[in-house]
């Protein structure tokens, strides 16, 4: 059989992940996602962004002001102004934390991931599909204390990719997945 042919004689030019990953410079994660993963990813992108950021002060600083002027208006603490104002803050603290959770209901039932991060981009396996990212997906990424967080490159950094570093098998994994980030793309 020609090289470049399939077995079905036509060659349609496209590249498989498994034809683009050199497995001597491609590092493995396999990994389980959690809330706490997508939490981290979606603190970053709030850090990055800083607009969420930004108009969540300004709505608690207008809340705790508007609770402040009416309760020294009244002279007193009222419980008809005071529970909508905690209520609010309760919900500014925790959208986050039910954002990941939604997207932990998401994702979670697919299982064990299984990542690739290679010079070609990063492939990213379950037991129901595969995802395979060229690097032009991506404007950058950020490292923090257990995880690495690839940002979308769309103004509204609408997809995160996040690896745990939990998921680096090998121990010389980590000293070969930075390299392989910084040459493809930035850190923000």
């Amino acid at each position: 059989m020609a090289e470049g042919h399939s077995a079905g004689g036509t060659d349609n030019g496209a590249e498989t992940s498994e034809d683009v990953v050199d497995e001597r410079t491609a590092v493995q994660l396999v990994y389980r996602p959690q809330s706490a993963d997508t939490l981290v990813g979606l603190r970053v992108r709030e850090r990055i962004k800083r607009t969420g950021l930004l108009l969540r002060g300004v709505s608690l600083a207008l809340c705790v002001g508007y609770w402040l002027v009416s309760a020294v208006g009244r002279g007193r603490i009222d419980a008809v102004s005071t529970v909508p104002f905690l209520f609010l803050v309760l919900m500014m603290w925790g959208y986050p934390r039910l954002q990941a959770a939604h997207v932990q209901r998401i994702i979670g039932w697919q299982g064990e991931y299984r990542a690739t991060v290679s010079p070609a981009g990063i492939t990213c396996r379950t037991d129901h599909c595969t995802l395979v990212q060229k690097w032009s997906v991506f404007q950058g990424y950020r490292e923090t204390a257990d995880h690495f967080v690839l940002l979308s490159r769309d103004p509204n950094i609408m997809c995160l990719d996040v690896l745990p570093k939990r998921g680096v098998r090998e121990a010389e994994g980590l000293d070969r997945l930075r390299p392989i980030l910084d040459q493809h793309t930035t850190r923000v």
